[in-house]
């Protein structure tokens, strides 16, 4: 059995520890301009958010002035993780040390671990937030938090687009899975004209009486990602027929601890549409009953009535 690893980054400045120490304290100047709770005294319970991707409840058991600050995950929450263990109980541990004349800042999470599924997201992430946004906030006074708003890192802007996602894995490898997607006259019920198998190809989609919408294919990068743009649509009932065109829907696949990650995005269906309802409700379907059914045993399923 491999030993388990913790995630670490070191910094070192020129700035006191004093100012170390109150610089990691003010969470919402170097992490998240959205946390809500005090940061700075001891059990103090506080919260962490990026729009629906990432969610955590931070309790502080340890504040030594100018040495040492401790955080406890109390609970957590990733939309993009199948397993939804990881980060509990793990710690987040600021160590403030002199060194030759500067002051080092070693920050540890411990229990992030390489075999889990959001390490490369969340080791880049502390990357981004330890050693660029804390280190400018330490030496130029102003970090780079995120926002509601406001990504800063690339998984930030992929996994926070503003629309509709679900996530799924499976056993099946990358290339079973984007073959899978490619043939959605298998999986998305209704009646499905032309192809959807190469870059440049389109096809339209009809359910009679309720739905119709025409997508072309403008990303096809085998067993990693598909994208189809919606370049019309009619969808009966609602006040602008025309919601979904001019929307994207993608397909992200990757790779993680053996089984194959899906990521369904479509950007544009946000909740301040009429149809955001009843097109997530169907979607949700779709993706998580009929096109996972078609993938693991080669049949779609019927999900309308």
């Amino acid at each position: 059995m491999m030993e388990k690893t913790n995630y670490t980054k070191t910094i070192l400045v020129d700035q006191s520890a004093d100012k170390v120490f109150a610089a990691i304290n003010n969470v919402r100047g170097w992490w998240s301009k959205e946390i809500v709770g005090e940061t700075d005294r001891l059990d103090a319970v506080w919260d962490y958010h990026y729009q629906d991707v990432h969610r955590c409840k931070m309790k502080i058991t340890e504040l030594v002035p100018n040495r040492r600050v401790l955080w406890q995950v109390l609970d957590n929450y990733f939309s993009f993780t199948e397993s939804k263990q990881e980060w509990l109980g793990n710690e987040m541990i600021f160590e403030i040390t002199e060194q030759g004349g500067q002051t080092q800042l070693r920050f540890t999470q411990v229990g992030l671990d390489s075999g889990d599924e959001c390490y490369d997201i969340c080791s880049n992430a502390w990357d981004t937030y330890i050693g660029k946004s804390l280190y400018k906030l330490i030496t130029e006074g102003k970090g780079e938090p995120n926002g509601s708003e406001q990504a800063r890192t690339e998984a930030e802007k992929a996994l926070g687009n503003p629309g509709f996602s679900t996530t799924f894995f499976t056993d099946e490898s990358p290339e079973k899975v984007f073959d899978a997607i490619s043939h959605p006259r298998n999986w998305w019920q209704g009646e499905i004209t032309g192809e959807a198998d190469e870059s440049g190809a389109e096809f339209s989609y009809e359910m009679k009486g309720h739905h119709f919408s025409r997508q072309k294919v403008v990303t096809f990068l085998p067993n990693e990602k598909i994208e189809w743009l919606v370049t019309d649509s009619k969808l009966n009932g609602f006040e602008d027929a025309t919601e979904w065109t001019g929307t994207t829907i993608r397909f992200d696949i990757s790779e993680i601890n053996n089984k194959t990650q899906v990521r369904f995005t479509h950007d544009g269906l946000h909740p301040g549409l009429d149809c955001y309802g009843s097109c997530s409700d169907a979607w949700e379907k779709l993706i998580m009953d009929s096109l996972v059914s078609f993938i693991r045993t080669g049949a779609g399923i019927k999900v309308f009535g």
